[in-house]
């Protein structure tokens, strides 16, 4: 099993379902509730805080044909289409690989159009900071003037590269790593992680719970955590050779 299929096994579907992040999820939940959406939000925080989950509980929470309380009702036949990734009406740009001033152009010209169903178009960029100049500049020019339909969520992971002019006409919502505590108590309550290996995982986290998932699943990372465990209690009737051999596995993993 791939780490991405993993990774989106345990992605959550409802605001509810975010760890650590609980200012944010309560004001997305309140305004897509009283639908006083904004039209463009920038998200902001370290990898694995849960950018690109929470914007994708977003997409589908302001099109849910019956949404409780903001929450998107995962039954509904646009629930369905967003979370297959088949709905024409959400569209993802990875900025990473695709940063040109082509690929913004794109939304200027797709937010024309009405969407084919439910209330909004969402657009969801990812890795914002990797756009090129000119991309930039036409992406400010999408955010000056947005249709009523038209929600932009723009992902980052460093918010010090986006221009002033960007974070002006956005929602900017900063994400921060969750603790160490939420991360083990995620691993052990939801995943049923036991306690010893919880806490490697959230040793080696760091605040990022995908990463955590990740570890606590990966066949790979138990196969290198008993190798260190084994180093750690023969080191001592151990040769050079066989120490640095040990060494050099742990360290490229």
């Amino acid at each position: 099993m791939s780490y991405t299929a993993l990774y989106r096994k345990w992605r959550p579907e409802t605001f509810s379902e975010v760890k650590g992040q609980d200012p944010i999820v309560k004001t997305l939940k309140n305004q897509v509730a009283s639908s006083h959406t904004a039209h463009a939000y920038l998200f902001n925080g370290t990898r694995g805080t849960g950018k690109t989950s929470v914007a994708k509980i977003m997409a589908m929470a302001v099109n849910c044909e019956n949404p409780t309380d903001g929450e998107p009702c995962l039954k509904c036949s646009t629930c369905l289409s967003i979370a297959k990734g088949s709905n024409l009406n959400i569209r993802e740009i990875d900025a990473a690989s695709n940063n040109g001033v082509d690929n913004i152009r794109e939304i200027k010209e797709d937010v024309i159009y009405k969407p084919t169903s439910g209330r909004y178009k969402v657009y969801i960029i990812d890795e914002a900071h990797m756009l090129s100049s000119a991309a930039f500049n036409a992406l400010l020019k999408t955010l000056e003037e947005p249709p009523e339909y038209a929600v932009i969520l723009i992902l980052t992971t460093n918010v010090d590269e986006l221009l002033p002019t960007i974070l002006s006409r956005c929602v900017v919502l900063n994400m921060k790593p969750v603790t160490d505590a939420q991360v083990k108590e995620y691993l052990m309550e939801e995943l049923g992680v036991p306690d010893y290996k919880a806490n490697i995982c959230v040793a080696f986290a760091r605040g990022n719970i995908g990463k955590a998932k990740l570890l606590a699943s990966s066949e790979e990372f138990e196969k290198v955590k008993d190798e260190a465990i084994m180093l750690v209690k023969y080191i001592n009737d151990m040769e050079i050779n066989e120490i640095v051999k040990a060494i050099k596995k742990i360290s490229e993993y």
